[in-house]
């Protein structure tokens, strides 16, 4: 077992549900359960988005609301205290560091590299800032090019980068379409499959 592995993984979809979905269900607007598993452009996503909050009145505070109703999913916590007592793990995300620091808690504070969002001064979400273009598969090669080695899991098309630059990647509760898509990856649907199968990669 090499001590320079890095397990990167997805948040939303791997470890906790889809924030967006949730807000979505919660506010009662169907346009909103649009994510990167349906959309691979995360700027047109993300704008799409923040048009129909403004259209709606709705800003960070009603957002913040939902998520502190989410919890992680069933088994996510016990996966990843298990998994940090292997190796070190660092959670990649697309979302925002308003958004994930309540799961952060709930899931015992893993290291997270997210992004942040614009929000006026009454709370409405005027723009996002992304930490780097492409920051998942820019945080992989970043940690390969400082000699870490990573494995990395993810359930979107904007989680395909890290996991095909990673030494291993696996696909986790993905959909259908990507699956059909990257035949060559190992997909799993249960916590234990991808633990015992990071465990080996490491």
């Amino acid at each position: 077992m090499s001590e320079m592995n890095i397990v990167c993984l997805d948040l939303e979809g791997v470890l906790v549900p889809e924030i967006w979905i949730a807000f979505a269900e919660a506010s009662g607007i169907p346009e909103l359960k649009r994510t990167t598993r349906d959309e691979p452009n995360y700027d047109k996503l993300m704008a799409y988005r923040i048009a129909i909050l403004k259209e709606h009145g709705l800003g960070l505070k009603e957002i913040q609301e939902t998520i502190a109703k989410i919890n992680p999913m069933p088994g996510a916590k016990e996966f990843l205290d298990k998994l940090r007592a292997k190796t070190q793990v660092i959670i990649i995300s697309d979302t925002f560091t308003q958004f994930a620091k309540p799961l952060m808690e709930k899931l015992g504070w893993p290291t997270i590299f997210c992004n942040t969002l614009e929000v006026a001064e009454n709370g409405e979400i005027t723009g996002f800032k992304m930490r780097v273009e492409k920051s998942k598969l820019s945080t992989v090669k970043a940690l390969q090019s400082v000699g870490f080695e990573t494995i990395a899991a993810g359930d979107s098309y904007n989680d395909l980068g890290m996991i095909l630059a990673s030494k291993k990647g696996f696909l986790f509760k993905s959909t259908e379409q990507i699956k059909k898509d990257n035949p060559t990856l190992e997909a799993y649907e249960e916590y234990d499959e991808l633990y015992n199968a990071i465990v080996k990669a490491l």
